[in-house]
Formats: C-alpha cells, structure tokens, sequence
C-alpha cells in the first residue's frame, strides 16, 4: 500500500511539472508574436500621419498696468497727554508751646527782730587779739602795710560767726589775717534786747597793720 501511494505522488509531479513547462511555452510564443506585429505595424502607421505646422504660441496679452497705491489712510495725531499735577500739600502748622510763665519767688519773709537795746562790746583788751607778733612774715618781707575794716556777726554767745573785709588794705595776705585772728580770738558782750535778753548783732572795727621799727 505504502509503495502504491509513492508511485502515485511521483506521477503527480511529473504531470505538475510539464503542466508548467507547457504554461511558460506557451506564455513566451506570446509574447514574442505579440512584439512582432507591432514592429509590423508601425512604418504603416507612419505613412498616414499628417504632419501639422504647429502654430505659433499665441502672444499673451500684456498684463493690466499695475493699479496705483491707494494712499495711507491719514493717522491721527495722538491724542494730548494732560498731566495734572496734584496741589501741594498744605503747610504744616507746627504749635509751638509757649513757655511757662514763671511767677518770680515770693520775696522772703521779713524776720523781726527785737528792738537792740545795747550793742555788742569787747570783752578784755581788743589791742591784745591782734599785734604786731602776727604780722605775716610774706606781707611784711613785702613791705605791706594798711589799715583793714572789717565788720563781724556776733551771736547770742558773744563770739564772732561771721566775718566781712569792708575796707582792704591793699594786701590780701593781711586782709586774710585779720578776719582769720579777729575770728578766733574776739570774745564780746552780746547785744540786748529791750527785754534784757542777749540777741546776735554786727560790730565793726578797723586793724591797723604796720611794720614795727
């Protein structure tokens, strides 16, 4: 059975293969036959063709003459910036304080003293408080001499609180001297009222400074 069917496929080639041979003959006859009766054909198709002057091209005509530009459109001028300005601002008013008024000071009291029924005295001798043992050694190297006045505060107690020059020598040094000994060794009486009592009251003096021979 196996080597029947092998026969049979190997025919079946064979037919396939002529079949196609058979095609390709026949598909070259054709085509050659075919390319010869066109080679034929073409000097009778030559004889009969009428041969045409070709006619000249026809002039085009010439183009319309170009239109003239329309003219811009006029521009409008622009249109005018105004600038307004704003208004200053106005002035700032600055109040200026007025300074305090200042009430001058009460005058001080007036103090009253008692009526002075006597006034104040040396105790002991003056002459000794200042001599001529304290005559500043500066001043009278110098050759200062003078007459100093001077006027004392005596309290209560009958010593001096306070001292004044109210006439100078012309010498500080002995200006000086005066006060500063006429402070420290003037003893007095104090001043009395009406009443008896001791009340503080001035004195005045005058030391007369001069160079011992």
């Amino acid at each position: 059975m196996a080597y029947a069917d092998q026969q049979m496929s190997t025919r079946r080639i064979v037919s396939i293969g002529i079949v196609a041979l058979l095609h390709a003959a026949l598909g070259y006859a054709f085509v050659t036959g075919l390319a010869y009766n066109v080679i034929k054909q073409v000097p009778t198709v030559l004889e009969t063709f009428d041969v045409q002057e070709a006619k000249p091209p026809e002039e085009e005509p010439p183009p319309p003459p170009p239109e003239p530009e329309a003219a811009p459109p006029p521009v409008a001028p622009p249109p005018e910036v105004v600038v307004q300005t704003a208004a200053p601002p106005p002035p700032v008013v600055v109040a200026v304080p007025r300074p305090p008024v200042i009430s001058a000071p009460p005058p001080p009291p007036v103090v009253q003293r008692p009526s002075q029924a006597s006034p104040p005295s040396p105790r002991g001798r003056r002459a000794e408080w200042i001599t001529t043992d304290d005559y500043p050694g500066s001043a009278q190297r110098a050759g200062e001499e003078g007459t100093t006045g001077i006027r004392v505060q005596v309290n209560a107690d009958g010593r001096v609180e306070s001292c004044t020059v109210t006439q100078s020598s012309g010498s500080s040094t002995l200006d000086d001297a005066t006060c500063r000994l006429y402070s420290r060794r003037g003893r007095f009486t104090p001043a009395k009222d009406t009443e008896g009592n001791a009340i503080p009251a001035t004195y005045n003096d005058r030391i007369r400074w001069q160079i011992p021979d």
